[in-house]
């Protein structure tokens, strides 16, 4: 015990100023109480509302929730299970009980120092790479903006990797173990597509060890190594396995799948093709060829898309005072309130919080790692590189990215393609100390070969280089966003004064030419430092020790990375947590639709846009909304907002005003009969608005409500559908082409279309009328009461999705899908008790093989501790 622990506290040493040092990035809001707000962090707090209400009344986990899109599965919301809440705890112990931003931080350092340990680096050199690594500037972006998701599949990625090293040093079982802990941990955290991206380099460097192997015969170790490797990433998938399987199941049936329509409309939201997402839609975010440069210099395009007049010292750049003078001209003569250049950001995307920056110094031990170290494993990690700025590249390399779309397995199913970078993020920093430790380690031999300097000269200038260039001349790079561009053409178009016009672009690629060549001389002299430092160390190794070189590069880089991080995470981005609850403040419309205690009806905000993109979530926050934010909704239900309902909410608006209308011209008639007040006059507009409403689609999904006046006002539909009717007319059509054209003109209090699939379900009764009432809701159970003389067809104003069961009189009966989204029953004549309950038998099926699986990694943790153990017993005997 005391040998471990003489060898262990170099490593407890380290760990301990990685708690430290994420404790100093987040101190102020930590000890203010003050919580990260983000958008996403935000939009989960209403969609996940309803079903965290549910799981504190009864303590059960509903997979199913009503509160966005008419109703969806909470799969993709928040896929929670028995063996991974298990398995939460493990990641909290990983964590050392952290929480909050210190925690992803922490876990940051800790998962790359995992991994760079593994490679038997020493301690301080791995907690160099793990710090490059932690504060490469999208990691914190992405923690600003509430990816959370991401943040922590991205922690567990390193170690992950740490695994697959382990094995292939020979640690066959440990490597095992590691790789499943981590690869259940990483596929936990729920962002697939960043697992999906970290397959390549995993790939590349199982090839990189293979070519070894071959080269020393050792093909037998190589075998071992690949099938522990293996054999830990099943296990660690097969932890999640529920959630994978019904990520799996449920793909299908989303956006991210391949769409029936073979006649598409004109999207909205970007949807299916070639069996994913839209090629436009996959690459709208792209990282431009050469924006990648803001890896090395962090404002090569301007920084984030934040107005420039936040830019710290925006008053002192050149060209300002011209800008100003112009954009002020320019918005009194229009009015307008973005104007060309309002944006810190000029690149190819349409909007960023921050650039990609790893590093200036990272950067430049990377490129001299490809001189200096040999071995395969630097060309698997170059080939990763150069993958991930393919991937990242998008529409800007568009030929390339249409293989990738046409060729590559599952690519097509992810967007904001510039996230790909993340692969160059670990790549670089894992290359820099791959460099920076064979220069450590032979100063002398590294500095005797020929070959060496001159590789050290070339990537002086191809980083240094660079940066003195475009410090020099700042207008050899495009200094204006295409943006900007189309806004200039716009304004020559309406006439404006073309003298005016050149002034004010002249004055906006000065200022981002100022704002360049700054950044370029930054990074200029960071890499001038370092390059001096171990110049200084390879000539006089003797002079300075190697533990003061790793110092002062780590301090370099370290000061470097927090000064532009501080930019776009810092305490700004906390706030206190009733402030962020502030946003889901019941407003007077909240009000009056709570006060219908009817069990179960829909509302539609009109007040947010496009209700079908309400980033917040707000109103699934107290209602089961029409709309909402998901980037992987029901496929189907896109479908029905491309065709119809972007339409009938325009629709609704205007009915809504004409109604109004009518009501204000009739105004003194309601004097007279005493009607004063706000909730009677949107009582007479409801009325005004049920004799022209011209939204059959939004009607048979229960929109029962519209939020008016940005909350203010809640008006009733009285031309809603409802819960449950009964239809006269049932027509069968022979595919989903069919079925939502059929939708068109369609009355659907009356009258339904069903696919062809569903005739057994359906046909065979008379078409009768009845009356039905909703008797108990539960997100994930619907009973109703049903009356009818002859028997019929039974729509519901449920959305169909497969896993749905119903029973008529404790009967099963097999559920119908009708109107292309919703649900239906044939019902005989009588009374009937009818249930729809969603408790899909897969749930237990997937917890049982993955309790097994956790069991099997547990009893092999707990072989290798019994082991390791017995060696040292042995060894001390």
């Amino acid at each position: 015990m005391k040998e471990l622990l003489k060898r262990s506290w170099p490593d407890v040493l380290v760990v301990l100023s990685f708690l430290l040092l994420s404790f100093l990035y987040f101190a102020t809001p930590i000890l203010d109480g003050l919580v990260l707000g983000g958008h996403d962090t935000v939009a989960g707090m209403g969609q996940g509302q309803e079903q965290a209400a549910f799981y504190e009344a009864t303590g059960e986990r509903t997979r199913w929730t009503n509160s966005i899109f008419s109703g969806m599965p909470t799969y993709q919301i928040a896929p929670t299970y028995g063996p991974t809440e298990t398995l939460g705890w493990v990641g909290r112990i990983v964590g050392l009980f952290t929480t909050g931003p210190l925690s992803y931080l922490f876990l940051y350092l800790f998962g790359f120092y995992l991994l760079m340990r593994a490679f038997r680096f020493r301690p301080l050199l791995s907690a160099f790479g793990a710090t490059a690594w932690a504060f490469s500037t999208y990691f914190l972006i992405i923690i600003a903006a509430g990816h959370i998701w991401k943040v922590n599949t991205l922690a567990f990625i390193p170690p992950t990797i740490a695994g697959l090293v382990l094995a292939y040093r020979g640690k066959y079982l440990w490597g095992l173990i590691v790789t499943g802990l981590f690869t259940a941990l990483q596929v936990l955290s729920n962002h697939i597509q960043m697992t999906y991206y970290f397959l390549f380099p995993m790939l590349f460097i199982v090839v990189a060890y293979g070519i070894d192997a071959l080269r020393q015969r050792q093909w037998g170790h190589w075998a071992k190594a690949t099938a522990a490797v293996v054999v830990g990433g099943l296990l660690g998938a097969l932890i999640n396995l529920p959630n994978l399987y019904h990520t799996w199941e449920y793909s299908k049936e989303s956006m991210r799948g391949k769409g029936e329509l073979t006649t598409k409309a004109q999207p909205t939201d970007g949807k299916a093709a070639t069996g994913g997402l839209e090629r436009d839609y996959i690459t709208q975010w792209s990282y431009g060829v050469d924006e990648t440069l803001t890896l090395l210099m962090p404002d090569f395009k301007g920084g984030g898309s934040q107005s420039i007049m936040d830019r710290e010292g925006v008053e002192d750049l050149e060209g300002y005072d011209d800008f100003y003078q112009h954009a002020s001209q320019l918005q009194q003569a229009t009015g307008g309130s973005y104007l060309p250049g309002m944006s810190q950001y000029w690149g190819d995307q349409p909007m960023t919080v921050g650039p990609v920056y790893v590093g200036a110094i990272i950067v430049f031990l990377a490129v001299l790692a490809l001189f200096i170290v040999g071995g395969p494993m630097k060309w698997a990690l170059l080939a990763a590189t150069l993958l991930s700025f393919a991937f990242a590249w998008g529409k800007n390399t568009m030929p390339l990215t249409d293989f990738f779309i046409d060729h590559l397995p599952m690519y097509a199913k992810f967007r904001t393609v510039s996230s790909a970078l993340v692969v160059a993020e670990f790549t670089l920093p894992l290359l820099a100390i791959l460099g920076l430790s064979r220069v450590l380690s032979d100063p002398e031999g590294v500095w005797k070969e020929r070959r060496n300097r001159i590789g050290a000269g070339i990537s002086l200038a191809l980083t240094a280089g660079v940066c003195f260039l475009f410090a020099l001349a700042p207008s050899l790079a495009n200094l204006m966003s295409s943006q900007d561009l189309q806004m200039f053409d716009q304004m020559q178009n309406l006439g404006m004064p073309a003298d005016f016009l050149t002034g004010y672009r002249s004055a906006i690629a000065t200022m981002h030419a100022a704002i360049l060549s700054t950044t370029a001389w930054r990074s200029f002299a960071l890499i001038t430092v370092a390059a001096a430092l171990l110049l200084l160390y390879v000539r006089k190794p003797k002079l300075l020790p190697a533990w003061s070189v790793v110092i002062v590069l780590l301090v370099l880089t370290l000061g470097d990375l927090w000064n532009v991080n501080r930019r776009y995470l810092n305490d700004d981005n906390f706030s206190d947590p009733n402030e962020r609850l502030e946003g889901f403040a019941e407003t007077p419309a909240d009000k009056t639709i709570l006060s219908d205690k009817a069990l179960d009806y829909r509302v539609l905000n009109l007040t947010q846009g496009n209700p079908f993109n309400e980033s917040t979530n707000q109103t699934a926050f107290r209602h089961k909304s029409i709309g909402g934010y998901h980037a992987a909704k029901l496929h189907r239900y896109q479908d029905l907002i491309d065709r119809y309902l972007i339409a009938e909410c325009n629709a609704a608006h205007r009915g809504i005003e004409s109604a109004q209308k009518a009501v204000m011209a009739d105004s003194l008639h309601f004097a007279a009969r005493g009607i004063h007040d706000e909730a009677s006059m949107m009582a007479e507009v409801s009325k005004a608005y049920a004799d022209q409403a011209q939204t059959p689609i939004l009607n048979m999904l229960n929109a029962r409500w519209f939020i008016l006046s940005e909350g203010k006002i809640a008006m009733r539909n009285p031309a809603a559908n409802g819960n449950a009717w009964f239809v006269d007319r049932l027509r069968f059509v022979p595919n989903a082409d069919a079925e939502i054209a059929a939708l068109k003109g369609l009355d659907t209090k009356t009258a339904a279309v069903a696919d062809v699939r569903f005739k057994a379900q359906l046909d065979g009764s008379p078409l009768g009328t009845g009356s039905v009432q909703l008797t108990h809701y539960a997100p994930n159970e619907l009973h109703y009461t049903a009356q009818t003389d002859k028997g019929g067809v039974l729509v519901l104003s449920e959305i169909y999705y497969p896993g749905w069961t119903a029973t008529i009189d404790g009967r099963p009966v097999e559920i119908g899908r009708v109107n292309y989204v919703l649900r239906a029953l044939r019902i005989p004549a009588g009374r009937h008790e009818l249930r729809l309950e969603f408790r899909p038998t897969s749930v237990a099926t997937t917890d049982a093989i993955a309790y097994a699986a956790l069991a099997l990694l547990a009893l092999a943790l707990a072989f290798a501790l019994w082991r390791t153990w017995q060696q040292a017993r042995i060894s001390k005997n």
